[in-house]
């Protein structure tokens, strides 16, 4: 059973992605628990490599999510990746938003999968949401 919660945190660039990156492995998530996501795929991949973390995958979205992903536009495939590692619907729009504002959304996993309406109500967000 995995006691962490998930942690989220949005940054400006790689180098503080990278500085998240390492503060959450500090705080005891190991490598492959901390993701990273930005509005462009591209981006994202840069970022993952350069700050040595994860990217949302089939294995975190779910089969079934990741081929809806294909037919979605890329405001609602960022939104499904989010859902299914447990962020409302709500929230889920809202880091959407920022990454669209050019930010970078750092996770730091608990490790449980949601599916439909669930989602995990112990997120931490640095900053806070509100």
């Amino acid at each position: 059973m995995n006691t962490l919660e998930t942690k989220v945190k949005t940054v400006r660039n790689v180098n503080e992605a990278r500085l998240q990156v390492a503060k959450f492995r500090q705080d005891g998530y190991r490598e492959d628990q901390i993701y990273v996501l930005a509005y462009d795929r591209d981006r994202t991949e840069r970022v993952a490599n350069e700050a040595n973390a994860e990217q949302i995958g089939v294995w975190e979205e779910g089969f079934g999510t990741a081929i809806a992903n294909v037919f979605r536009s890329r405001d609602e495939e960022l939104r499904a990746k989010l859902r299914s590692m447990g962020f409302i619907s709500s929230d889920a729009e809202r880091l959407e938003m920022q990454m669209e504002n050019d930010h970078i959304v750092v996770i730091a996993w608990g490790g449980t999968y949601y599916d439909g309406n669930d989602y995990d109500p112990t997120i931490y967000y640095y900053p806070p949401m509100f």
